[in-house]
């Protein structure tokens, strides 16, 4: 088994798993550039946020992940999402990713993820496919499209009969609803656009990147200064 950067800073999938529970939200970043997604990243971080995950829609996003990965504090935990294949998420890994988080489930994606010690949080929406997820062994689960699947009243509706499930709920969720999918029992909330204004993206204003990450915690009512 390999052993990667940040084994001893942050250890085992249970222990990344925790993290990003105490964390409670999840910045989903997008951008148009490997240096786009850095600097997104790193003003995100100044402005309080703890987990950043870069997708694979980025260019180069693997060059991003490895320079943050040696920049970012230990504090800040930092994955890949979107990942789609199994080449994807070796390469996510070796960059420095702690966490692979897909819109699906992918089989060989959790296979790998299983061996290397590594969190992997495949996307699923049908009971079905939640319990096809656990029974091959992952331990957390993304609901996506969270909102459009049926939102609050549908994660409700599938954790009254299983409520040991781990969930992280992403997609269209807005700043004020997280404290209500929290208390519902997400494990945490997936938020992209609210932390990474589109506008701020475009123009590179990475100071507005940072005030809208401080404004989106406090609507979220997970800031220090909520």
């Amino acid at each position: 088994m390999v052993m990667y950067w940040w084994w001893m800073v942050v250890g085992l999938p249970a222990k990344v798993l925790a993290a990003i529970k105490a964390a409670r939200v999840v910045g989903v970043l997008r951008a148009d550039s490997s240096q786009s997604a850095i600097q997104a990243s790193l003003a995100s971080v100044a402005g309080g946020l703890r987990v950043v995950e870069l997708t694979f829609t980025i260019p180069n996003v693997t060059e991003a992940i490895e320079h943050l990965k040696n920049v970012l504090p230990d504090n800040v935990l930092l994955g890949a999402g979107t990942v789609l294949s199994l080449e994807q998420a070796k390469a996510a890994v070796l960059a420095g990713a702690t966490f692979l988080v897909s819109p699906h489930l992918s089989e060989s994606i959790l296979a790998f993820a299983q061996a290397e010690q590594i969190l992997y949080i495949p996307g699923v929406v049908t009971p079905t496919e939640m319990l096809r997820a656990t029974e091959l062994g992952a331990t957390a689960l993304k609901l996506f499209p969270a909102e459009s699947s049926g939102g609050l009243a549908y994660l409700k509706d599938i954790l009254a009969p299983l409520p040991h499930l781990q969930i992280m709920v992403t997609g269209g969720i807005q700043p004020s609803q997280t404290k209500s999918y929290l208390e519902a029992g997400a494990v945490a909330v997936g938020l992209g656009s609210y932390f990474f204004p589109k506008a701020a993206m475009i123009t590179n204003d990475w100071q507005a990147v940072e005030s809208a990450t401080q404004a989106a915690l406090v609507a979220c009512g997970v800031s220090d200064h909520a």
